[in-house]
């Protein structure tokens, strides 16, 4: 379909002119519709409610290229089954190889990253763990707007937020990672116990037009699932699989050249693997961007949330006569009771670009699948990363997360019933009210000639659940702890550069 759509649009009429630089395309916005001859510069100051950011690189020829690429790394891991408790130091090693393809056409703009390859696991009954992941990103732009369509797919062991430098997700490939709505459609995994393979996937189409030269809408609908293979080779637990709907508008206004405001509206639609877990919620925010081309890019919004699900009956609700619970033959309290309730969905971003440092800060409060852990959580997410030259050859990145995740809905007594007395009965999830995932790591890169670059990184990451679960049990472990430290080597050769008619 995306070869069509390509090749039909070569036959399309472009009788645009192109983009002019970010200073001409900021008097371009304040000018009437009526002598408006060029498109408006939705690249270099997107909506604020839609999933593009500016660019803050120095802005490069447009090419279209094949760059291929690969890494081996090896790593030394104290926890490397990701269980609680403490462990022991095992080896992991990596290889992996990647393929980026850029193709720009008039108004056409495809992108397609992949990375994959194995992980082998020295410690006994893990072994090789399969690595997977792909993004596509599909413009299609016009004099006043854009149709964008995204898909993120990945096959991994473990979750996406945190991962230590030479694994996977620190490859760069993750277009829902450079969004203000990561959180929200669906794209992030907040931490993980254990070592289960499991597909996620995040398809997102989003449309944006400038009505005027100073206001423009976006409308944004999304697809995404996260389902797991078996359980964890090593403790046994399973976990809650889900699929997502989203949809979201909003409505825009350019102030200042630099400035912008929104309102939001957004829609969540969870459905989880147990059976009856399921609900929804709407999200209302108002949001203020303030933007200097190439430099800076601050984000904030805020607004409230509704959320609607169905809590478990209980043998309270049977006794006082409430018409949506009873009891079956065998005795068991059956049966939901609806309600809702109120909070606040928030989120922030700060992106600036020293001369030699760029630093990247980011907040998000939303509703989230869980992360196989829970059926629906609360999340609050916050992330710093730093990059910064030191040398001609030598450069430093370091980055700190930090998410509190905690559960919307309450386990039924059925399923209360068969989870052992410490959460890790054969029910999937785990039987606790919250959890806190937190991480902090630090690398060294350098390089070798054009195509090599070796890198040297270290990385604590922390997982922690609340008292709720232990039940009680004494001696009960709910901590893991993860020191991870790697030494790789890259390979990217020169950019083969294409030209496709």
């Amino acid at each position: 379909m995306l070869l069509c759509a390509m090749i039909g649009a070569s036959a399309q009429d472009d009788q645009t002119a192109p983009a002019e630089n970010a200073a001409q395309g900021a008097q371009q916005e304040q000018r009437p519709a009526s002598g408006d001859s060029q498109p408006v510069p939705m690249s270099e100051n997107p909506p604020l409610s839609g999933m593009d950011l500016p660019s803050l690189e120095p802005h490069a020829a447009p090419l279209s290229y094949l760059q291929p690429g690969a890494t081996v790394s090896e790593s030394a891991d104290s926890n490397a089954a990701n269980g609680l408790g403490g462990g022991s130091f095992s080896s992991v090693t990596r290889g992996l190889g990647s393929l980026s393809l850029r193709r720009l056409w008039k108004n056409y703009d495809l992108g397609i990253d992949y990375v994959g390859g194995v992980g082998y696991y020295s410690q006994q009954g893990i072994g090789t763990k399969l690595l997977q992941q792909m993004d596509l990103n599909q413009k299609i732009t016009w004099k006043r707007g854009q149709l964008t369509v995204r898909d993120n797919f990945s096959y991994l062991p473990e979750g996406n937020f945190g991962g230590s430098y030479g694994s996977l997700g620190s490859q760069g490939v993750d277009s829902l990672g450079g969004t203000p709505f990561t959180a929200l459609l669906g794209g992030s995994v907040l931490g993980t116990l254990g070592l289960v393979p499991r597909i996620l996937n995040v398809s997102v189409a989003e449309f944006s037009e400038y009505l005027t030269p100073k206001s423009a809408v976006t409308a944004t609908g999304g697809y995404a699932f996260t389902h797991f293979y078996g359980s964890d080779p090593v403790t046994g637990g399973t976990f809650i699989g889900v699929s997502q709907v989203s949809a979201q508008g909003g409505y825009n206004r350019v102030l200042t050249p630099h400035t912008q405001v929104a309102v939001v509206y957004a829609y969540q639609g969870f459905d989880f693997s147990v059976v009856g877990s399921k609900f929804h919620v709407h999200v209302v925010q108002g949001m203020y961007g303030h933007r200097v081309s190439g430099r800076m890019d601050l984000l904030l919004g805020a607004g409230p949330q509704f959320t609607s699900f169905n809590l478990p009956c209980s043998l309270v609700d049977v006794l006082v006569g409430n018409p949506h619970c009873s009891q079956n033959q065998a005795g068991a309290v059956v049966g939901s009771v609806p309600t809702s309730r109120i909070g606040v969905a928030a989120q922030g971003r700060l992106r600036y670009r020293f001369p030699k440092t760029s630093l990247d800060l980011s907040f998000e409060r939303f509703e989230t699948s869980g992360s196989g852990l829970f059926a629906g959580a609360e999340s609050n997410i916050a992330k710093m990363t730093a990059e910064r030259s030191l040398s001609r050859v030598w450069s430093g990145l370091a980055d700190i997360g930090f998410a509190r995740v905690s559960r919307i809905q309450p386990l039924s007594l059925a399923q209360e019933a068969t989870c052992g007395g410490a959460g890790q009965g054969p029910c999937p999830g785990i039987n606790a009210n919250s959890y806190t995932y937190g991480f902090i790591g630090a690398g060294l890169h350098r390089a070798f000639g054009r195509n090599f670059h070796g890198f040297l990184s270290y990385q604590f990451n922390e997982l922690e659940f609340d008292h709720s679960y232990c039940g009680g049990v004494p001696e009960c472990s709910r901590l893991s702890n993860r020191q991870v430290v790697t030494i790789g080597l890259d390979w990217t050769p020169r950019p083969i550069r294409i030209d496709w008619f």
